[in-house]
């Protein structure tokens, strides 16, 4: 820019002084060899200025170009970036696609179970029906056959009377077998169930995300919902000489640790795992072995029971509440640390009703570990989404559902799973492990809550 301005600047003067000595010609003729030598000082003059336009014309276009490649390569820049965005977009409506089909055959296979159901139930009610009115021919033919047993001692049965008999003890053994099909359809409609809310969940969440967007929350939410607890309540189905508790299986000669069905005192029935332990039946009521369970859950999973009677898993405060409400009970925890080392505690205790927040007094018995749970005082349980008025709140940064009470310990053993490896203390805090009183941290693999009645007789 500097060079054209000099140049500008330059010419005028050129071509006023060939004016002046054009003018001056006519006045005197000069001699012709200086007239030479003016013009060949102005070609060089001109000469210089066109050579100093033409460098600065080229450091100009060299600028230019490496603008231009500037621009090109942002512009290779933002058509890659925009190609991978439409892989992405088209990758999350494929995913869409799919979930959309296998939401449309989950309610089509519900829809079939529903139906089945309706008519296993609808068949119950009349096979129910039938065993009543023959109960009462039954019982009108063994009143007829008392009597003429009793005036005729010596006349054989007859053989519609024996017919009658083999015929109504068919008709239990099918009731018995359509109860036990009815409990199959009503596992299998929860588990459907159970799918279907997932999977609607996961098209909610891919409705509400901008395919070109990637949103990043600052603050950690709510964490997934699980659903309740599998194999748990078997609604509107009577049953007769179901056992109280774990304790009643075993003394009835059940003695393998497995999953069984329950029905205490004033209580639905619900299944729980008894674990047989050196010939003494628990009920086991939270298990942590791998992490697979999100623990992190809300007050009412936590009412109810989560997860997988088969893996990890919390059975739900108010089916506990109804089992130890019937008698004097003892909590047992045992824990595995990362070593392989096993202990185990056990704590004569109380568990209040909903209205309490289902608080919590224990008393240590035994053990091979120290005591990290406080004796004696209120603990009251909750979790992130339900804190009890008055009690110090905890789980904002203990994750998972525990009882508190007015200070937050290192003992919560439905917080997060860690696996050994490097982690903050905060994050260590916040995941299972069991600190003593005396200071003692034991970082924990695995774990298990079980209970058994003090009086092993209660329930004969």
């Amino acid at each position: 820019m500097f060079t054209i301005k000099l140049l500008l600047f330059i010419v005028p003067l050129v071509i006023s002084s060939r004016i002046d000595q054009d003018n001056s010609s006519f006045d005197s003729v000069s001699p012709e060899p200086k007239s030479r030598f003016a013009m060949l000082d102005d070609v060089k003059i001109l000469a210089n200025g066109l050579l100093q336009l033409g460098h600065g014309l080229k450091d100009f276009v060299h600028k230019t170009k490496g603008q231009i490649n500037d621009i090109f390569q942002k512009l290779n820049i933002f058509d890659q970036s925009f190609y991978d965005l439409s892989l992405q977009t088209s990758e999350i409506k494929e995913e869409e696609k799919e979930l959309r089909r296998t939401t449309y055959k989950l309610q089509v296979k519900n829809e079939e179970v529903k139906n089945m159901s309706l008519e296993l139930n609808s068949k119950l009610e009349s096979l129910l029906e039938e065993k009543i009115l023959l109960q009462q021919k039954v019982k009108y033919l063994e009143e007829q056959l008392t009597n003429l047993i009793q005036n005729q001692p010596e006349t054989p049965e007859h053989p519609e009377v024996t017919s009658l008999k083999t015929f109504v003890e068919k008709q239990d053994n099918s009731i018995k077998d359509l109860l036990q099909t009815v409990e199959e359809q009503y596992k299998q409609l929860n588990q459907q169930h159970s799918q279907i809310k997932e999977i609607e969940n996961q098209l909610r969440m891919t409705n509400i995300q901008e395919p070109t967007e990637i949103s990043l929350s600052s603050k950690p939410r709510a964490p997934r919902t699980t659903p309740f607890l599998q194999l748990n309540e078997i609604r509107n189905v009577k049953h007769d000489g179901i056992p109280a508790d774990c304790t009643t299986i075993y003394n009835r000669g059940e003695h393998i640790s497995g999953m069984y069905a329950i029905r205490p005192s004033n209580s639905q029935v619900f299944h729980v795992y008894c674990d047989v332990i050196s010939g003494s039946p628990w009920t086991l009521i939270q298990h942590r072995i791998d992490g697979s369970q999100n623990f992190n859950e809300t007050w009412e999973n936590y009412k109810y029971g989560f997860g997988r009677l088969d893996g990890e898993f919390w059975l739900g405060l108010e089916k506990i509440y109804s089992i130890v409400k019937q008698s004097n009970y003892v909590l047992r925890i045992e824990l595995e640390d990362w070593k392989d080392n096993k202990h185990y505690i056990e704590y004569s205790f109380y568990l209040g009703n909903y209205e309490t927040n289902y608080t919590l007094h224990v008393v240590k018995i035994t053990g091979n570990v120290p005591n990290a749970i406080p004796e004696n005082k209120d603990l009251v349980f909750s979790t992130w989404d339900h804190k009890a008025k008055g009690h110090f709140s905890c789980p904002e940064s203990y994750s998972g559902g525990w009882w508190w009470h007015d200070e937050c310990g290192e003992n919560n053993l439905n917080g997060k799973y860690n696996k050994p490896r490097a982690k903050s203390k905060p994050e260590r805090r916040r995941g299972l492990s069991w600190k003593s009183q005396n200071g003692k941290l034991y970082s924990i693999k695995s774990t298990k809550m079980l209970i058994h009645p003090t009086d092993s007789e209660s329930f004969q």
